[in-house]
Parts: structure tokens; C-alpha cells; sequence
């Protein structure tokens, strides 16, 4: 099942295919080793995934969100994991194109996104941290600015060889570049949640590290925080893909049947047929959500980066969108993967099928960012007339 057609992303689909296949037949075994999707990512980086959004003038693909988004549902059909392991990658690349449309030279960058270098994220801490102010900090050393701290939920920097460090600079909010091939950058595999097991998720640790790139906060792009939703949404829409590419294959192929069954075979049964027309439905609805959403973040990536008013339109159109996509999404793949097991019995949850693994993917994706709020931000919106946060953060609060 797939929705979106263009000449573009179908010859960006055909190239992808052989790598997309190769992630695919190792996902199940991965998961249930938990075994990090190294060669899968390094895979992509070849393939040129982390240049999808390089123009072409510089050697890349120059796609634009929607097709990119209909790329990021087919990687997570294959591996649920990969596109958020890849996640932070594109909202920095996203900063560098808002960049490069201010007039700044930033083909270095663009140079090392063809090269099949890619960032990870490393922006949340733990701890005591408050929420208005972040315990990383950029200082200097012989005159280099250098950046220490401790981020956790870095998701990809185990991956990339460069890591986008939200710290700052005095009080001052930024975003510090800085190369993870370096002696002053420990990043641990310590993300213990049971889903989105191979994200990458871990904590890294910055130790008077180098910085490479040094950006004030206000000048990132403004859409950012719908863009990372955006990405979640292509995971959601990646999953109930899978789930129904599962339950296809797994209702032809079953024999045992119950003596209480509406008919002799499985598959003829119209109670499982219901069933797996819901998960398609499911699968087509949230991967419309998706692309839906990614139309209005390339409505906010094509204003002029000097238009502040029709920039903070398109971005609060963009957040809203997000919103609402995420509110109707995650609920639709969480009951879809669950769904699932109504088709198959309880043979369907050997640990040896790894089936389940949807469900956990599907939950904990559902869990970042939380849906409850995005559906507080929608009424307070409707109601009232109240801004959507366009960056917010997580930390301890005082009451």
C-alpha cells in the first residue's frame, strides 16, 4: 500500500529498495537481540538517505518534505527504528538548507551530508536540570569553544559523526555542532526502553569537546518542533505498514483454525477479514496524516527566511497540523498492532515471531511528545485563541 506517486520520489524509491529490502529481513532478529542497527544505518549513509533534502546543485537529491516523508515511512516499514534513529539528522539538515536560504556558505555541510555523514540529536538531560535553563554549556579553551555536559534521549548520535548540541553560552540559548569522532565525546547504548529498542536512544557525555559549529537558538528554523513530530508520525505511519504487510502474510499462511470459526480457513473468515481491513485503513490513514503534515511544513521551508510574520504563520499552521496528526495517529497504530493478535490466537505471540515488537514500537513512539498535550494544545488553540509552543522543553519544575 503506498499513496504518494510522484515521478521523484518513485526513482528515489527504486534506488532505495535494495537497501530497504536488506534492512527488512534482519529487523525481527535485531529486535529480539537487541542488537543496535549499525549496518543498516551505515547502509543508508551510502545510499545517500542523509542527503535527501541537499539540493541538487550540491550533489543531492533535493526532494522536498512530502516526498522525503513518503521515504522515511518506507525505512520504517522496514525497521521502525531507523527513521527516528535518524530523526535529528534532519532537523539539523533542515537548519543547514534554512541556512544556505539566508545567504550563509554552508556547503561544508552539505559536502559531508553527500560524503554520508549524518548527525544525531542530543538535546534533553536528566536529573535535576530546570526546565528554563540547561546544564550544558559552551565556554572556551585556548581560545576554541569547547562544550560540556551530559544529554540524554540522544537519539542517532551513536550512529553519526556529528551531534547537534542544544547547550548554552552564558544564558544564552544555542545549538553547538560538534564531531563525535573525538576523544572528549563518550556516547552509551543505555536506552532501556522496551520499544524503538535500536534508535539509538542512549546518553552522551560532552568533555571539553571541540565545537565545530556554533548557532544561536533564535536563529534555527522556527518549524523545528513540528518537523521532529512530522518524523514520529513517518515512524507511526512506518508501523502500521508492517503490521499490515504481518497480519497479510500471517492470515494466508495460517492453517489451525478454531471448531467455532465463521468458516473452514482463516483467511475466509469474515470477522479476520474485518480485522485486517481495519489495520488497512489504519495504515492508509496514518500515513495520509503524515504526508498531510509534511505539506505544511514545506508551506513554512519555502517562505523567505526574512518574512518573519509569514514564517511564524506557516510554522504555527505547521504545528497545529502536527498536533492533531499525532493526537489521531498514535491511537490508530497502538490499537492496529494490537489488533493484529485477534487474527492469529495466541500461537501469534511467540516470542520467536516477534509480533509484538509493533506494539512496543508503536507505544512508545505514541509515548514522545506526549499525545495528552498535543490535544491540549489543539483546545486551547480552537478555544482561545492560544499560541502552539514552538520549542519547548522537559526538565524538573517548580509548583
Amino acid at each position: 500500500m503506498t499513496i504518494i506517486a510522484e515521478d521523484r520520489v518513485q526513482d528515489a524509491r527504486a534506488h532505495f529498495a535494495p537497501v530497504f529490502e536488506e534492512i527488512a529481513a534482519g529487523a525481527r532478529e535485531r529486535d529480539l537481540d537487541r542488537v543496535l542497527p549499525v549496518d543498516a544505518v551505515n547502509a543508508l549513509k551510502r545510499a545517500g538517505f542523509g542527503a535527501l533534502r541537499v539540493p541538487t546543485e550540491f550533489g543531492g537529491w533535493g526532494l522536498d518534505w512530502r516526498e522525503v516523508t513518503a521515504l522515511w515511512v518506507d525505512v520504517a516499514t522496514a525497521d521502525a527504528n531507523l527513521a527516528q534513529a535518524l530523526r535529528g539528522h534532519f532537523v539539523f539538515a533542515e537548519d543547514v538548507l534554512f541556512r544556505h536560504r539566508r545567504g550563509e556558505d554552508v556547503r561544508r555541510w552539505f559536502e559531508r551530508f553527500v560524503d554520508g555523514e549524518i548527525a544525531g540529536n542530543a538535546w534533553t538531560e536528566t536529573g535535576s536540570t530546570s526546565i528554563d535553563r540547561v546544564q550544558t554549556e559552551v565556554t572556551h579553551v585556548d581560545g576554541q569553544p569547547v562544550v560540556n555536559g551530559r544529554k540524554f534521549y540522544s537519539t542517532g548520535t551513536i550512529f553519526a559523526e556529528w551531534a547537534d548540541v542544544y547547550a548554552r553560552v552564558g544564558d544564552d540559548p544555542a545549538i553547538a555542532i560538534v564531531d563525535t569522532r573525538q576523544p572528549g565525546v563518550v556516547v552509551h547504548d543505555d536506552w532501556d526502553g522496551f520499544g524503538q529498542r535500536g534508535t539509538g536512544t542512549g546518553t552522551t557525555e560532552f568533555h571539553d569537546a571541540r565545537v565545530d559549529d556554533l548557532v544561536p537558538f533564535g536563529q534555527r528554523h522556527p518549524y523545528q518542533t513540528a518537523l521532529y513530530q512530522l518524523n514520529h508520525l513517518a515512524s507511526l505511519a512506518g508501523i502500521t505498514r508492517a503490521v499490515l504487510v504481518d497480519v497479510t502474510r500471517e492470515v494466508q499462511q495460517r492453517e489451525r483454525n478454531f471448531s467455532h470459526a465463521n468458516s473452514s480457513r482463516v483467511r475466509d473468515d469474515p470477522q479476520v477479514l474485518a480485522r485486517v481491513g481495519e489495520i488497512w485503513a489504519a495504515a492508509y490513514t496514518t500515513e495520509a496524516l503524515a504526508l498531510k503534515v509534511a505539506e505544511a511544513i514545506d508551506a513554512a521551508a519555502v517562505v523567505d527566511p526574512a518574512d518573519a510574520e509569514g514564517l511564524q504563520k506557516a510554522s504555527e499552521r505547521a504545528e497545529l497540523e502536527s498536533s492533531a496528526a499525532q493526537v489521531t495517529a498514535s491511537q490508530l497504530t497502538i490499537d492496529a498492532a494490537s489488533n493484529l493478535f485477534d487474527t492469529l490466537g495466541a500461537s501469534g505471540t511467540s516470542t520467536a515471531r516477534g509480533l509484538d515488537r509493533h506494539w512496543r514500537n508503536a507505544r512508545t513512539v505514541a509515548s514522545h511528545n506526549p499525545r495528552i498535550l498535543k490535544a491540549k494544545v489543539l483546545g486551547a488553540f480552537q478555544v482561545n485563541g492560544t499560541p502552539p509552543p514552538y520549542a519547548w522543553g522537559i526538565g524538573r519544575t517548580e509548583r
